[in-house]
């Protein structure tokens, strides 16, 4: 997903949800951050290089690819952008591709239901950081946070379906522009005959089709054995859209526990009709529309999301006064995520995202 969905479908969700204006601003603003937490900015900052929650082009171009670098990569990836949806599932196979396997995002596995229990009684940056790992497994599914061209990779089996039924052929290219739906014009990453290439990481093979909440395509993924596979955007978005309402109502204390495969449907009654248009919408960035539908909900003007926002809040503050900022907050929030998927990676005895803690007081607080 993008700005459009992490940051301005999630203000509404949050407002639907019972938070008011301000809290949903902040909420959708580190649901967004997500995509934007990379080693340079906290390096920038003197902040915790373990709270990174993305890495940028450059940084995967220097990445690894042995062992190490594949833990670390597959860490950050899995934890935020490509949930796993079943650690424990049947395959037959090598016990390497079964570990990539088994890294495959869907939603509501077991690690989401995680996920938004780590966020209750905590904070603002945590429930938006939790939202927009929830989004994503709604997004990504079918794609795995770790490097593998027989998971991620796609060929020239690749359809876009139209709501009449006609379908189209869709064209990749590698090259920086503007995709085109109408002339079903997309980019997407190099092939690379490598299993562990990054350019195999998550949906690159398929460029940005997964993040665009209109499109619904088939292909033929190599770990289903060859088979057409459909991927359905608009219900997958939907879905996703009322199970974040859902999810923050619990983060919020309005309901008792959270359990998957539930998605709210009483917030969002009378107001179907214009998500589902926006939803299914043919446009690569739907911000404006979500932005008007947040907008018409509250009454107030949803600000733009400013990268810069908290920066100067958390480096001017005193070091022992870092953890009450807003971004001080959010790392906490990032750390937490991530030991908690990459602990429970590790117990299923999986390597791919390495140890999942080495700090005493960590490995204390996730047995808590």
């Amino acid at each position: 997903m993008q700005l459009d969905f992490h940051y301005y479908a999630t203000y509404c969700a949050s407002y639907l949800a019972g938070f008011d204006h301000n809290e949903s601003v902040r909420i959708a603003y580190f649901a967004q951050f997500v995509d934007e937490c990379h080693a340079a900015l906290l390096r920038k900052l003197n902040a915790p290089g373990e709270a990174a929650t993305t890495q940028l082009q450059m940084e995967l171009l220097d990445s690894r690819t042995d062992l190490l670098g594949l833990q670390n990569i597959t860490k950050i990836w899995s934890s935020f952008h490509f949930l796993p949806a079943d650690l424990y599932a049947k395959r037959r196979g090598t016990r390497f591709y079964l570990n990539k396997y088994r890294l495959i995002c869907g939603p509501d596995g077991e690690l989401l239901k995680k996920t938004v229990e780590l966020a209750k009684n905590k904070d603002l940056p945590s429930a938006g950081l939790a939202m927009h790992v929830l989004a994503d497994t709604w997004a990504h599914r079918y794609f795995a946070g770790t490097p593998s061209l027989v998971i991620n990779n796609t060929d020239q089996h690749f359809f876009e379906i139209f709501p009449d039924g006609t379908q189209k052929k869709i064209a990749f290219r590698h090259k920086t522009a503007t995709d085109d739906p109408e002339k079903g014009l997309y980019s997407n990453s190099i092939f690379q005959n490598n299993e562990n290439s990054i350019m195999n990481l998550g949906h690159g093979r398929a460029g940005h089709l997964p993040d665009y909440s209109f499109c619904v395509y088939k292909y033929l993924p190599a770990w289903g054995d060859y088979m057409e596979l459909v991927k359905d955007n608009p219900s997958d978005y939907w879905k996703a859209f009322r199970q974040m309402i859902y999810a923050l109502k619990y983060i919020r204390g309005d309901i008792p526990g959270f359990e998957t495969g539930l998605y709210d449907e009483e917030a969002v009654r009378g107001h179907e009709d214009r998500i589902e248009a926006i939803i299914r919408k043919r446009q690569v960035d739907a911000s404006d529309d979500w932005r008007a539908f947040g907008e018409s909900l509250s009454g107030e003007r949803v600000p733009d999301f400013d990268l810069g926002l908290y920066q100067e809040e958390y480096m001017a503050a005193l070091k022992d006064e870092k953890a009450g900022t807003m971004l001080g907050m959010f790392f906490d929030a990032a750390i937490r995520q991530k030991n908690m998927v990459a602990r429970e990676i590790f117990i299923s005895k999986n390597p791919l995202a390495g140890i999942f803690s080495t700090k005493l007081s960590d490995l204390i607080a996730m047995s808590s």
